[in-house]
């Protein structure tokens, strides 16, 4: 038994003394402390987690998790090219699809509007099977599309003043006229059909989808893409993938994974991450340095009692045990109300934001600036149990001093001094 009846006895009629056990206020102070840092932690890295999956899973549904390129800006034979990927038994067995693309950048006009937007070429069965849970459109359904049709983000049709039917200007300079004067950039129309929200800011304002064909005669690339998309089983496997596809193409070719494509923004979030952490953790840490000071001022008022208890044969270990138990329970108690706040308040993060916003009048998190229209959040348990478990080896930590103290208590010398 880790603890005796009489170790626990005595360590919860300390705790409960109200002058300088459970019931003082540098007690409650750090129980109050553990909790909310406790919680405060499991919000914000709910949140980070939510952030980094809802944003790498949104990019990776529009990019993919492998994408080749060709070092000439164009790959001709694409088709041919995807039947001798998938013969590799690696691409076999980790890749799902192949979605030929070709893309380019554009100036979008419409009722004297303008905005920049990247056109994006696209076989339509292959946009209805990529399309990320979540994302709505509003119009004609995407295997309706023919070719000369647009379908665009819900955003840029809002800002451009389009509805559907309407037509739009597409102005890109690549496969301009040449002239004397210097290449005239190209300017097309096309009718917006329909329009798509993924929740993404920056894909619904600046992305238009078409039809593969069209994409080709407008960017006068035809019978070439500008890259091709590999979709995996799991994104985890993309660095086998590309490795094979280093063995497999001839030269020229450029294979880039979802890592190198959104390097600087992963990385962004993983130090965000590890950082908030560490200060969060700092509100724990001083939780623990207050039950450290309740401890020491426990185990000076009760001198007179370790002094008779140690007298009674009440042994060193024994008196460590005592006040190791009063100090910890206070960790416990705080981790587990912070555990419990944490979490719920991590659930319902979307409810609480705007009940906030409807109260302040604000907008807390705008779209705009943190590129999602909802605050993500990811409740992972073995994050939540780490969390509690780091808060309780911190109270565990603080109560080894004062256990120490007062299992080192002369009894002779504080007797003789009564």
């Amino acid at each position: 038994m880790l603890f005796t009846p009489l170790e626990k006895k005595i360590a919860f009629r300390y705790m409960a003394a109200k002058k300088r056990g459970f019931g003082s206020v540098v007690s409650w102070v750090s129980l109050i402390g553990i909790m909310l840092g406790v919680a405060t932690l499991i919000v914000v890295m709910s949140v980070m987690g939510g952030f980094h999956d809802t944003l790498l899973s949104r990019i990776i549904g529009m990019n993919g998790h492998v994408v080749v390129y060709h070092q000439n800006g164009t790959i001709s034979d694409y088709d041919f090219l995807m039947d001798k990927m998938r013969q590799n038994k690696v691409i076999e067995k980790y890749v799902v699809s192949m979605v030929p693309i070709a893309e380019g950048q554009v100036m979008v006009s419409a009722h004297g509007n303008n905005s920049g937007a990247i056109v994006r070429g696209i076989r339509m069965p292959d946009l209805i099977s990529k399309t990320t849970h979540g994302t709505r459109l509003y119009g004609k359904n995407l295997d309706a599309i023919s070719d000369g049709e647009l379908v665009i983000g819900s955003v840029l049709s809002r800002n451009l003043h389009v509805t559907s039917g309407d037509k739009v200007s597409l102005i890109s300079a690549n496969g301009g006229t040449a002239t004397p004067f210097g290449t005239m950039p190209r300017i097309m129309s096309y009718p917006v059909v329909s329009s798509f929200f993924v929740g993404m800011y920056e894909y619904d304002n600046g992305y238009i989808f078409m039809p593969l064909e069209t994409a080709q005669k407008y960017l006068n690339i035809e019978n070439s893409v500008t890259h091709i998309d590999l979709f995996l089983t799991n994104a985890e496997d993309s660095e086998r993938v590309v490795k094979a596809l280093d063995n497999l193409l001839p030269d020229g070719f450029i294979v880039r994974d979802w890592r190198d494509l959104n390097r600087g923004f992963v990385g962004a979030l993983q130090v965000e991450s590890n950082v908030m952490f560490l200060i969060l953790m700092l509100i724990v840490i001083v939780a623990a340095f207050n039950i450290i000071s309740s401890l020491v001022m426990l185990v000076k008022d009760k001198n007179k009692d370790i002094a008779v208890l140690r007298t009674f044969g009440v042994s060193r270990k024994s008196m460590m045990k005592i006040f190791i138990l009063s100090g910890t329970s206070i960790g416990i108690i705080g981790a587990s109300f912070g555990t419990l706040l944490g979490v719920v308040v991590a659930v319902y993060i979307e409810p609480i934001r705007h009940f906030v916003q409807y109260i302040t009048g604000h907008d807390l998190f705008p779209a705009q600036l943190y590129s999602l229209s909802e605050l993500p959040s990811k409740v992972v348990p073995t994050t939540v149990i780490g969390i509690a478990l780091i808060a309780v080896a911190l109270a565990f930590l603080a109560t080894l001093y004062p256990a120490w103290r007062a299992a080192n208590t002369d009894p002779v010398e504080v007797l003789r001094n009564e």
